[in-house]
């Protein structure tokens, strides 16, 4: 928790800095801001593609690991048709949410930015065709695995992984035992990446809001600040019906597995890694009494699926982009 805590603070170090180098700019060198945002902006550039870098592998091996122990072919359809079953329900909650928010409070409409390249909007929109059903089959079905590798296609990657678990979870332990250790130690190296890459995260902080803040100045806060506070709003709407659910199953022993999660809930928070208390998650969940098998399969499964917090930005940001541009 030390090192996480160092993290935070560096973190917020580079907020700060970059707010302060962003408003220096701005202030007095207005006529340097384009070419100083553009050059500073590759630090966030840096870590947003190493992070990038390891999430397929991520991916393909926690999920391969996680399907092929549970060995039973007709326990992995109850529990992955019972996963999916709650994964559809709680992202389609948290999507109408934060529709019904976004709408209702606004946030977009309260401060207009100033507009650049409406252009190269329109062109784009002009030049778009409609997602036939056919696009969606080939979104979801890899061509090839390598290029659903190579382009970090997360949802064809979880196909190949899922066929590929149930595969291997069909062949005799002799064959599988030696594959599935080697990616269990892959598995753990890439979340020991993970916390590399999350030190860089400062400089990607600093070199993002540094941009932000030389080009469009202290305006943006305003806005920023009402956004981050109505999704935060519609996040803790989102956080009571899900524990009120989790009431209905566990009773009591929900506050049990909030306490004994409350810790990894501080790392994502403090670093912004939901990948970063992967491996604290599984130990936390056993501990509380859950299948080590399970918990292999259903957490891959969900971070792929039902990060229902992310899905709720997405609703938020979308819509939110719309009313800054008036759409």
């Amino acid at each position: 928790m030390k090192g996480q805590n160092k993290l935070f603070i560096a973190i917020i170090v580079g907020l700060v800095l970059g707010i302060t180098a962003g408003g220096i700019v701005h202030l007095q060198y207005p006529e340097s801001s384009v070419g100083f945002s553009k050059n500073i902006k590759l630090l966030g550039t840096i870590f947003i593609r190493l992070v990038q870098m390891i999430i397929a592998p991520l991916v393909f091996t926690t999920l391969v690991v996680g399907i092929a122990k549970m060995s039973d072919m007709k326990m992995i359809g109850r529990v992955g048709s019972k996963a999916m079953l709650w994964f559809i329900t709680a992202s389609l909650v948290s999507l109408l949410i934060g529709l019904l928010l976004v709408n209702w409070l606004e946030p977009g409409h309260v401060t207009k930015l100033p507009i650049q390249d409406a252009e190269s909007a329109a062109e784009i929109v002009s030049n778009s065709k409609g997602f036939s059903l056919e696009d969606f089959v080939k979104h979801i079905i890899p061509k090839s695995v390598f290029e659903a590798f190579a382009t970090n296609e997360v949802l064809q990657i979880v196909v190949f992984s899922v066929m590929f678990g149930v595969a291997l979870a069909n062949m005799g332990e002799e064959y599988t035992k030696p594959i599935l250790k080697a990616f269990e130690i892959c598995a753990h190296a890439i979340l020991k990446m993970v916390g590399y890459i999350m030190w860089v995260a400062p400089l990607g902080v600093f070199g993002a809001i540094a941009a932000v803040v030389a080009t469009n100045g202290f305006e943006i806060f305003k806005v920023y600040a009402i956004y981050l506070r109505d999704f935060f709003f519609a996040l803790a709407i989102l956080w009571a019906i899900l524990c009120l659910v989790g009431y209905l199953i566990l009773g009591n022993r929900l506050f049990e597995l909030l306490r004994r999660i409350k810790e990894p809930l501080l790392i994502a928070f403090s670093t912004t890694s939901s990948e970063a208390v992967f491996p604290k998650l599984v130990e936390e969940l056993e501990r509380f009494g859950c299948n080590s098998r399970i918990v292999s399969f259903i957490l891959p499964l969900g971070y792929s699926f039902n990060l229902d917090g992310s899905m709720m930005y997405m609703t938020f940001a979308s819509i939110f982009i719309a009313q800054i541009y008036g759409i």
